[in-house]
């Protein structure tokens, strides 16, 4: 080794061991990391207790590497050095030419029984008509572009377990093969785990018309590209780049029905709005919340669809992007997200005064839902 070498690799072995662990202890800290959608680690509190226990050093190990300075340039080396030396899978998500998709999570056979006798216990104890739409990922229908060697759930094979499993009281709504005839086309993220504005479209036109409605032809839309550098949880996860960023669109139907009036509450506070597209969220990382915004308790949606039908969707955020389209077919639109609802569904409405109900999940967050079981109460 010349002494040029040996000048830079002591340098180097300076900079690693010494200055960047002063400049990371010296930095501004953040709270959130928008790359990656999460909290960051909070400096811990030191106590003779904590440190017997190891508890401080472990918490201090999370706020060091949360913090160490030039973090996220670190991880999308690593992600991408990774993937050229041909890894496959990085932090749960797979990485394929075209898109980043789930390793989806073994079913809890447990959870997923009792939601389905939620389900029937709901259908049960309502006079209103009651559907399950329980929608495959882009997981389930691209199934073939991860590795054989890869140990993947098959979801339509689940999504009929589950339905098999539905009492007489409640209607299936299976789209699998709606969606999987349409995988050519731009109906998933591929940065991120949700459906994209044409998928929730396809799936809509599909389901309305299982629910007794006629669904609106696509070309009466008019489509906005309102975003175009959206990159989603699975992008979030292993911070892998080389996937060409998601566009999110919006759907308007001007000859159509218009939206009238929104209640929302988060199950502590209420509040209203004007419009269920908040587009305040285009400018952050989370742009998914354009639709119908942050996740919370409780959404009212009224129009001027003359029609005085009334549907209540339970859901989780695979829904978002879909309400919109139902907005065309509904004079009124609840809309519950049982992962904010601290007791019962009563405590925001009376499924009785509904025409229709709607569960709408998608088969990968069913899987192990353990939230679905209060609409059983």
């Amino acid at each position: 080794m010349s002494n040029s070498q040996k000048i830079k690799t002591a340098a180097m072995f300076i900079l690693v061991i010494f200055i960047l662990p002063i400049l990371s202890m010296c930095s501004k800290k953040k709270t959130f990391s928008e790359a990656e959608n999460r909290s960051l680690a909070k400096k811990p509190e030191i106590s003779l207790s904590a440190v017997k226990d190891k508890s401080y050093m472990n918490d201090l190990e999370a706020y060091i590497s949360d913090h160490f300075t030039g973090r996220l340039s670190w991880i999308k080396m690593k992600s991408f050095t990774e993937r050229m030396s041909g890894k496959d899978e990085i932090n749960g998500v797979y990485i394929t030419d075209e898109r980043l998709i789930e390793k989806l999570p073994e079913p809890d056979k447990e959870e997923v029984e009792k939601s389905v006798e939620a389900i029937n216990h709901f259908a049960e104890l309502y006079d209103t008509k009651v559907y399950f739409l329980l929608a495959p990922t882009s997981a389930g229908i691209y199934r073939d572009k991860i590795s054989k060697l890869a140990s993947q759930e098959d979801q339509k094979s689940f999504i009929g377990s589950v339905y098999s499993r539905l009492s007489e009281n409640v209607t299936s709504i299976d789209i699998y093969d709606t969606m999987y005839s349409a995988r050519d086309k731009y109906i998933y993220y591929r940065n991120d785990h949700h459906w994209t504005s044409f998928g929730a479209y396809k799936a809509y036109s599909y389901a309305i018309e299982k629910l007794g409605l006629r669904a609106v032809d696509y070309s009466k839309y008019s489509v906005e590209h309102a975003s175009s550098d959206f990159k989603g949880t699975f992008y979030s996860k292993c911070l892998y780049n080389g996937i060409k960023p998601d566009v999110i669109d919006i759907y308007s139907y001007d000859e159509g029905s218009h939206i009238t009036g929104v209640n929302m509450n988060d199950g502590t506070e209420e509040s209203h709005a004007g419009d269920i597209y908040f587009r305040e969220y285009l400018k952050t990382n989370d742009k998914y919340c354009v639709f119908l915004g942050r996740n919370q308790a409780y959404m009212n949606i009224k129009t001027d669809v003359r029609n005085d039908k009334k549907i209540l969707v339970i859901k989780d955020s695979y829904a978002n992007s879909f309400v919109p389209f139902l907005t065309q077919n509904y004079s009124e639109i609840s809309v519950i997200d049982l992962r904010y609802v601290k007791n019962s569904i009563k405590d925001f409405v009376n499924p009785n005064d509904y025409d229709q109900v709607l569960f709408l999940y998608n088969a990968s967050t069913f899987s192990t839902d353990q939230n679905v079981k209060v609409a059983g109460f």
